[in-house]
């Protein structure tokens, strides 16, 4: 079921985007976002699809504090219970060469100053659930894109948001990889409570993680429609794809979504025209 506003009830929580609007200013003046309305229940995997350059990033930036808005407004009714309210997971992979594995995974408990004992009883439990037990006295450089990307996991869990922001963190892997540490991702958080948002360019991803996709319109950025993903959890990367369910919630999002490529497309090429 597609919807372009679904707010949750207000005993539920969670975060309300309404009316969010994004214009940068400089040499060249650029709208990247209009009229966002979006409620992300407390709790939800949200991921959220749109073309090349529609604000995706510039929205999760905005609800990270990163960016400030020109107008509309954001809400926070998330349950706290001590911890951080967010921790943003880039694209890039994140890891700092001269720290350990161990010590890159704690980085955020370190921070916040999270005794030492306590910090390595944390980190070394979400390493050994992520198969990177072993490593913990490794270097990235040590380590394949899939076991780094791993380590940026571990140090967002670790760190024990009530939010993660999470902007194409798979990107950069082999879609072998990538469906491993999806499957990674999806046992966290699926025992976790955590409020997900995740941008991603893959309509399978999104569908494979997601409890609902948000497509974002071509720049600037609005909420063109939310779908509801029913599949089943807990969810397995490689056989969900073959559900006939998956193929149904995909062709509805790729509907959505197409238009708003070719509509982004076509601006490009008149552009340069």
């Amino acid at each position: 079921m597609a919807s372009t506003w679904c707010e949750p009830p207000a005993k539920a929580g969670g975060i309300l985007i309404r009316g969010l609007g994004k214009i940068f200013d400089g040499s060249h003046r650029v709208e990247a976002l209009s009229a966002v309305d979006l409620a992300v229940r407390q709790g939800e995997f949200l991921c959220i699809v749109g073309p090349s350059g529609c604000g995706k990033t510039t929205l999760l930036r905005i609800l990270a504090g990163l960016e400030q808005p020109t107008a509309g407004s954001v809400e926070f009714e998330i349950q706290r219970d001590g911890r951080p309210l967010q921790s943003m997971v880039f694209q890039e992979q994140g890891v700092f060469p001269w720290l350990t594995v161990l010590d890159n995974a704690a980085f955020g408990l370190t921070v916040r100053g999270v005794p030492r004992r306590e910090r390595e009883r944390i980190v070394r439990g979400y390493l050994t659930k992520l198969g990177l037990g072993p490593f913990a006295r490794a270097y990235p450089r040590q380590l394949s894109g899939g076991m780094r990307q791993r380590v940026n996991l571990a140090r967002a869990f670790a760190n024990d948001p009530a939010i993660l922001l999470m902007d194409e963190p798979l990107a950069s892997l082999d879609e072998q990889t990538r469906m491993l540490v999806q499957e990674d991702l999806l046992r966290l958080w699926e025992g976790s409570a955590k409020t997900v948002i995740f941008i991603t360019h893959s309509l399978d991803e999104a569908i494979v993680l997601g409890d609902r996709v948000a497509v974002m319109s071509h720049r600037p950025g609005r909420i063109k429609a939310v779908y509801d993903i029913s599949l089943p959890r807990p969810r397995n990367a490689l056989e969900l794809r073959n559900n006939p369910d998956f193929i149904a919630a995909r062709t509805r999002v790729w509907d959505a979504l197409r238009e708003e490529v070719l509509s982004a497309n076509a601006a490009i090429e008149a552009d340069h025209g």
